[in-house]
């Protein structure tokens, strides 16, 4: 995964659309949840802070950055002998560390 943007999506004259933000975060898993959340950073940083687009994307950017501190559940609780991995917990909070990322 890189945080590259396919030029299409970069273009001056296009706009970027909540389908733009859907496509992004589909397939999202938490190892590559961060990148996916700086790539939709940099499509929506030009947008107003009112635009229907933005609104959407810093929604699904906060579910990414919650995927990729908590992890994601395998199976179901329908599902016998299928736990959950030990990473996942519902109450487990972000780790922030100083450093060149701001946390």
């Amino acid at each position: 995964m890189a945080e590259a943007e396919q030029p299409e999506r970069i273009r001056g004259d296009r706009d970027v659309t909540v389908d733009d933000i859907r496509q992004l975060v589909a397939s999202a898993t938490p190892h590559f949840s961060y990148q996916i959340r700086n790539r939709i950073r940099k499509l929506v940083a030009g947008l107003p802070q009112d635009s229907q687009v933005r609104i959407y994307a810093e929604g699904e950017i906060s579910k990414l950055e919650r995927l990729g501190f908590t992890g994601e559940v395998r199976g179901t609780p329908n599902e016998d002998g299928i736990g959950t991995l030990a990473s996942v917990s519902d109450h487990e909070q972000p780790r922030y560390l100083p450093g060149a990322t701001k946390g």
